[in-house]
């Protein structure tokens, strides 16, 4: 249903008025590269794991994903047309199959309106007309979204509900317009460990029943592991490996893959198979143009040609992806 060919996105850099008039009569600008050659399709029913490190590109890839950021270059295709082409009624109808998950539960909702109000703004927002027919959309979604009893939160305000109770109501807000693409942004990470996974299991289990596409973004691997059909790892604004969780947990090939997995807590000390790796250097200049690898200064693996061949995301297994010179040869 998605299909995401060489993406990029480029930010120009904040300049001093100097750099400014030079960057002018020059025509050279200094951009950050956030987002670098990205590809990667997505089914109905499917969830999309992306993790990777603060800065490397993920969330700026979900607002692509969303329409919401022009891409420099490559395309999105949404059912096999441009999203970046759509104009007046075509845009409208993609808003409406395309919601959004916020981290922050309290911050995305208004403390002015009602639950029942912030559920059915989206629905007088998108033209549905008659007041009996918004209603039972909104306890549908809320059933959906186990709000129960729904008669109990629809005249509450936000600051009423619990952390939990709050994120329920912005997934109900985000399918109660029947969407095909779903994307959460740190869905959890603002909630109490506690009840995670009631969050994740209700995400993963409407993913399936309303035949959605889910692009889930996350730091914590062992969660994605848990609720995703495919993880895709980004770095510096690259994937440099894709494939099911098994493969990714159990059996990663990129050297930044292995670090983030050995990164994840285990309960026992003991219980680890060899001491966790420990990344040298910092990450790259995301402003640098030059067609090297971006894990370069941080790999011990690196060879003299990493410095002048970029590696491609290729395949060296069935479903399994990995961008490395090392390895797939």
């Amino acid at each position: 249903m998605i299909e995401v060919k060489q993406i990029e996105k480029w930010f120009p850099v904040g300049e001093s008025m100097l750099a400014t008039l030079f960057s002018f009569f020059t025509g050279k600008r200094i951009f950050v590269r956030a987002v670098n050659g990205v590809s990667f399709n997505m089914q109905r029913g499917e969830i999309l794991g992306l993790a990777g490190e603060s800065g490397c590109g993920k969330t700026s890839m979900a607002m692509m994903l969303l329409g919401l950021y022009q891409p420099t270059r490559g395309v999105i295709l949404f059912e096999g047309e441009d999203i970046n082409a759509f104009r007046g009624n075509a845009l409208a109808k993609f808003r409406r199959n395309a919601q959004l998950v916020f981290q922050d539960p309290y911050g995305s909702l208004n403390p002015r309106f009602t639950i029942r109000r912030t559920i059915e703004e989206s629905l007088i927002v998108n033209k549905v007309r008659g007041k009996d027919a918004r209603s039972k959309r909104i306890i549908k979604a809320m059933q959906r979204a186990n709000l129960y009893p729904f008669e109990a939160f629809l005249n509450k305000y936000p600051h009423e509900l619990s952390g939990g109770e709050r994120q329920r109501v912005c997934i109900a807000r985000a399918i109660v317009l029947e969407p095909t693409l779903l994307v959460a942004d740190e869905a959890v990470s603002m909630l109490d460990v506690s009840i995670r996974a009631s969050i994740l299991n209700l995400l993963r289990n409407l993913t399936k029943e309303m035949k959605m596409a889910t692009l889930y973004i996350s730091h914590d691997l062992s969660l994605l592991g848990n609720m995703c059909d495919q993880i895709a790892i980004m770095y510096a604004g690259e994937i440099v490996e894709k494939g099911s969780p098994e493969v990714i947990i159990d059996s990663p090939r990129h050297p930044y893959t292995k670090a983030l997995i050995a990164a994840v807590p285990v309960p026992e000390f003991k219980a680890r198979k060899s001491p966790p790796t420990l990344l040298k250097g910092e990450p790259p200049d995301l402003t640098d143009s030059s067609e090297t690898c971006r894990f370069l200064s941080r790999c011990d693996f690196r060879e003299d040609r990493c410095e002048s061949q970029k590696p491609q995301l290729r395949e060296v297994e069935e479903g399994h992806f990995v961008s490395c010179n090392r390895i797939g040869e």
